[in-house]
């Protein structure tokens, strides 16, 4: 996924945060680098078993997305059966620990009582 050129932007990006969003932008991609934080060095078929829901397809082509934008790795190995290991690398760790703040203000927010105050 990559964002469309924006004046005044040479590359494209106008900030961090929305480079950091190409990466993690898609409704698995933040519960994928959770599952693979929380238990490294998943099979595939491991993988979809931690996040019920997810299709086939979509976990196959957000590895790839996530692989080609390095913050998974892919391990195959030379075996019969064959056999595929899915990782974070440096960058998917330092993102997941990027990440975990706005995980706690997402669950102080849900947990919060009372209306949610509105700016504007």
């Amino acid at each position: 996924m990559t964002t469309p050129s924006r004046p005044g932007a040479p590359d494209g990006h106008i900030c961090g945060i929305d480079i950091a969003l190409e990466v993690i932008v898609g409704k698995w991609k933040v519960s994928i680098l959770w599952a693979l934080h929380e238990h490294p060095y998943r099979r595939f078929g491991e993988l979809r078993r931690l996040l019920p829901g997810i299709t086939e397809k979509v976990l196959a082509s957000h590895l790839r997305e996530m692989e080609a934008a390095g913050v998974v790795r892919r391990v195959s190995y030379d075996e019969v059966p064959p056999r595929v290991e899915y990782s974070l690398t440096e960058d998917g760790t330092r993102l997941n620990e990027a990440l975990r703040p706005l995980g706690a203000w997402g669950r102080a927010r849900s947990t919060a009582p009372g209306p949610r105050e509105t700016v504007g």
